[in-house]
């Protein structure tokens, strides 16, 4: 094997490792972004809960605590369960 093929080989090894990183790191990012949007549901459904048991919630508030439910249940499907944990 000559010189070029040898720079070829190692190159070609370079992008696909590269290429893996890359792809690891816009997991992560992924991850990242759908834990941030749970944090969020996780808040909206603390609050609607306080408005319920203060008794001052919308006629609207049993549906959205139910939406908030239902978009939680499809994060933990997706990422697994969400426990005391995940505070930070």
């Amino acid at each position: 094997m000559g010189f070029m093929d040898k720079v070829k080989e190692q190159a070609s090894v370079a992008a696909a490792a590269a290429k893996e990183a890359a792809q690891k790191g816009q997991a992560k990012v992924g991850e990242v972004q759908a834990k941030r949007a749970a944090d969020g549901v996780l808040r909206k459904l603390g609050l609607a809960f306080y408005l319920q048991k203060t008794n001052r919630a919308k006629e609207t508030t049993e549906g959205e605590i139910a939406q908030h439910v239902d978009n939680l249940k499809s994060y933990e499907a997706e990422f697994g369960e969400l426990d005391d944990a995940d505070e930070s």
